[in-house]
């Protein structure tokens, strides 16, 4: 089964035209080589209730498996997209934004200042990419040998993680 992606790049410049979407099509690309299809891409202003119902629409209504957010994930005023999706998570995965980090550290101190929250909604696994083209894709090869598992179990599968040994 292919996973469906779905990307949503937050930034107030972009919304309004002043500047090109990058990290939203790198990510696509970089998506589509590792047998990933993106069905739904969109960008919209730092603004924290927008991006909430767009977040909740696509987890809601199963339109990915993964959805990945890109910028505003750090310490300026109109860096919500972290707050934004804590409220709509059901359940925090820690562990994908500490390897993040720790990942992005290895290139730059200034990755102690990711706010990068990633989890569950309901059947879709949500994670925040920062907003550079570079550094989203950085950050989501990364992580990516874990994500086709983590899609798998959140969708259902039952199967062990690890074989069992045998005695």
């Amino acid at each position: 089964m292919t996973m469906r992606a779905a990307i949503l790049t937050a930034s107030d410049r972009g919304s309004r035209g002043e500047r090109d979407d990058q990290s939203g099509p790198a990510l696509a690309t970089w998506l589509a080589e590792h047998g990933a299809s993106v069905v739904a891409q969109a960008m919209l202003a730092d603004e924290q209730p927008e991006i909430e119902a767009l977040l909740r629409r696509w987890c809601d209504e199963e339109v990915a498996d993964l959805v990945l957010t890109t910028g505003g994930t750090g310490v300026s005023p109109r860096d919500v997209t972290p707050d934004a999706t804590a409220m709509v998570l059901d359940r925090v995965i820690p562990g994908f934004a500490e390897a993040m980090r720790a990942a992005s550290l290895r290139k730059t101190p200034r990755a102690v200042l990711s706010r990068a929250v990633c989890g569950v909604r309901g059947r879709t696994l949500v994670l925040n990419l920062p907003g550079s083209p570079a550094a989203a894709v950085e950050n989501l090869a990364a992580i990516w040998e874990a994500v086709p598992h983590a899609v798998s179990k959140i969708q259902g599968d039952s199967e062990d993680c690890a074989p069992s040994a045998k005695k």
